[in-house]
C-alpha cells in the first residue's frame, strides 16, 4: 500500500474510532442501550465509508474536520444495518468482525433497539452539525440524501431484494441491483457527502455520484471474491456464507475468472468517472485500488 494512502487511512480511521464513542457516552440513555450500541460501533471494520468522506473533502481542498460529524454519522447507520442483517430472521449470523454478534451478546430485543437507536440518532448528529462553512441548507441536503440512501429506494430496498433472492437463481442485471442499493448506496453518499461539504458543482456531484456508483460494485464484487478466497480469521466471519444461504454472486453466476473481470472491468469505469472531474484525485485513485486489492 502506498504510504501517503495508509498514512491518510490510519489517521482517519484513528479520528473516526476516537470520535464515535464520544457521541453515544454523551447520551442521556438507558446504560444498556448504549452499551449495545457501543459494542458494535467498536467492533472495528475498515472504515471505508467515513473515510470516503474525508478524502473527497481532500480532493477538493477542504479541511477534513468539517467532515467529521457526517462521516461518523453514516458510520452509525452503516452499524445500524450490520446488526439487524446479523439478527435470526435475517441473516442469522452468529460472528461478524471476528466477534460474536450483537443479539449473541445482548438478546435480539436490544439489538433491534441498538439498531434503531445508531439509525436514528445518525440523522441528528447532521441536523447538530456546527461550523460556520456548513450551512442550513447543506444539512437539508445532506439529510435527504441520506434518507433517500438508506430508505425503501436505497439500502432498505436492496436488502429486501436480497431476502427475496435467496434460494434463486438471479439475473447479473437482478444481482447489479441488490449490490447497488443495499452496498452501493450509502458509499455513494459517503462521496456526495464530502462533495456537498466542499460546495461543489452539480456537475461535479453527478460525476462523484457515477464514479461512487461503480465503487460500489467493485466493493461488493470483491466481497463476493473473499468470500470464497478468502482467509475466514482475516475477514473475521466463516467464508462461504453466501453458497451456504444459496445466495447469487458474481462467482456463481460468471465463475470466479468472470467475477475478476467485472472487478477489472469496474475497476476502470470508476476512474474514468474520477479523471472527468477537476479535482486532486490521486487520493481516491488510491482508495479505489486499496477496494480492489484488500484481503478482508
Amino acid at each position: 500500500m502506498d504510504l501517503n494512502l495508509k498514512q491518510f487511512l490510519n489517521n482517519s480511521k484513528t479520528a473516526i474510532d476516537q470520535q464515535l464513542p464520544l457521541y453515544i457516552n454523551e447520551l442521556k440513555a438507558p446504560s444498556s442501550l448504549k452499551e449495545a450500541m457501543l459494542y458494535s460501533i467498536s467492533a472495528g471494520g475498515k472504515r471505508v465509508r467515513p473515510v470516503l468522506v474525508l478524502a473527497t473533502l481532500r480532493a477538493f481542498n477542504h479541511d477534513e474536520k468539517i467532515g467529521i460529524d457526517i462521516a461518523c454519522a453514516i458510520e452509525m447507520l452503516h452499524t445500524y444495518s450490520l446488526i439487524h442483517d446479523d439478527l435470526p430472521a435475517m441473516d442469522n449470523d452468529d460472528l461478524r468482525r471476528g466477534k460474536p454478534t450483537n443479539h449473541k451478546v445482548f438478546g435480539e430485543a436490544m439489538a433491534i433497539l441498538a439498531g434503531d437507536a445508531l439509525l436514528t440518532y445518525s440523522f441528528q448528529l447532521i441536523s447538530d452539525m456546527n461550523c460556520h462553512n456548513v450551512t442550513d441548507q447543506m444539512k437539508v441536503k445532506l439529510i435527504k440524501e441520506l434518507a433517500k440512501a438508506a430508505g425503501p429506494e436505497g439500502m432498505v430496498g436492496g436488502q429486501v431484494a436480497d431476502l427475496e433472492g435467496e434460494g434463486k437463481s438471479l439475473s447479473l442485471q437482478e444481482l447489479e441491483y441488490i449490490h447497488h442499493h443495499k452496498t452501493g448506496d450509502l458509499l455513494t453518499f459517503a462521496v456526495l457527502s464530502g462533495a456537498i461539504l466542499a460546495g461543489a458543482s452539480d456537475g461535479e456531484i453527478e460525476q462523484l455520484r457515477m464514479f461512487a456508483k461503480e465503487l460500489g460494485l467493485v466493493f461488493q464484487i470483491k466481497d463476493d471474491i473473499l468470500d470464497v478466497e478468502g482467509d475466514a480469521k482475516t475477514i473475521g466471519k466463516p467464508i462461504g456464507s453466501d453458497s451456504d444461504k444459496n445466495k447469487s454472486t458474481y462467482p456463481s453466476l460468471l465463475s470466479m475468472d468472470g467475477a475478476k473481470n467485472k472487478l477489472f472491468e469496474h475497476t476502470n469505469r470508476a476512474k474514468e468517472y474520477l479523471y472527468n472531474i477537476n479535482l486532486e484525485n490521486s487520493l481516491l485513485m488510491s482508495i479505489t485500488d486499496y477496494i480492489v486489492e484488500r484481503d478482508h
